[in-house]
């Protein structure tokens, strides 16, 4: 890739801004009371995702490209695959969650505090990181069936599922069409499904006769829909791109690689900028501690 060492460095920075905002937005809901609820127990693991999948991710590539370390072992390869895959998959999960927070909370508002408590988001969520990491478990698993007598250069930024497989000497049918049904099942209908949730969610809306209501209303959806279009639109761009037309090696892992590290950066700052709850918490923290220190001052002060 022309000017290569530009863009690594530009990885490094975008995974500081994306370690910072998470681990902030992490710090914040676990200290303020007012978001020890069920959303937030989803936006916390969503900012956990974010964390961990760019942990996964950037780290190797800059290791790999701007340090000239292009060799991998085996094992280290398919954990590689594993936890690259396992956390982008948590994040998708993780926003039909919130999809389904919304519909419940908008459509549903006098039952939303009976359906969607602290106990059954949790469940939730635990259930989508066991099923994630069973799932992905069993496809980096039959990746172990192949035997590898050609080439071992992966043309990838990171040990990639198809580039992988498609290495193989045997049959990879049973890998591809495991591979088809991931994209299907934990990509294309998760989408599906949010897509329906606000669909209805508008229906309710149309329904609202106050205007400020419907307002309102929409506001609490806004940050949800920016993480969905962020997450969900460059994906599908790239894989209907690549399926319908040949793409150059470096244009798809440029392409491919901005598609996994922008959204975790931008998640946490959309949380912070677009939610209310989240800002007025903020706040409320900054000026408990500005109270706290000033009292502190005082006390120095008689003494």
């Amino acid at each position: 890739m022309p000017h290569a060492k530009y863009y690594y460095v530009f990885l490094s920075l975008v995974y500081v801004v994306t370690v910072l905002g998470n681990s902030f937005i992490m710090y914040i809901i676990y200290l303020a009371r007012r978001l020890h609820t069920a959303k937030y127990i989803a936006v916390f693991h969503l900012a956990l995702s974010d964390l961990c999948g760019s942990s996964a991710l950037i780290p190797k590539i800059i290791d790999m490209f701007l340090f000239d370390h292009q060799e991998i072992s085996y094992e280290a390869c398919l954990m590689n695959m594993f936890f690259v895959f396992h956390f982008m998959n948590v994040q998708s999960l993780t926003l039909l969650a919130l999809a389904y927070d919304r519909l419940i909370a908008i459509c549903f508002p006098l039952k939303y505090h009976a359906v969607i408590t602290k106990t059954s988001m949790s469940l939730t969520i635990g259930s989508m990181w066991i099923f994630s990491m069973s799932f992905f478990a069993v496809l980096v698993g039959l990746v172990n069936r192949l035997s590898f007598c050609r080439s071992t250069v992966v043309s990838s930024y990171f040990c990639d599922h198809g580039p992988v497989i498609s290495l193989s000497c045997n049959s990879n049918f049973i890998n591809y069409l495991l591979a088809y049904i991931s994209f299907g099942l934990l990509i294309c209908m998760p989408v599906m499904l949010i897509t329906i949730s606000y669909c209805c969610i508008a229906a309710a809306l149309l329904k609202i006769a106050h205007g400020a209501d419907r307002i309102k209303a929409m506001k609490t959806c806004t940050s949800h829909l920016m993480l969905v279009a962020i997450f969900y639109l460059p994906i599908l761009s790239v894989n209907v791109k690549s399926i319908s037309t040949s793409i150059d090696q470096n244009s798809r892992i440029f392409n491919n690689s901005l598609t996994q590290i922008i959204p975790p950066m931008l998640n946490p700052i959309i949380y912070t900028l677009k939610t209310e709850e989240v800002m007025q918490s903020i706040k409320e923290m900054y000026n408990r501690r500005k109270v706290n220190t000033i009292l502190e001052r005082n006390v120095k002060q008689r003494k």
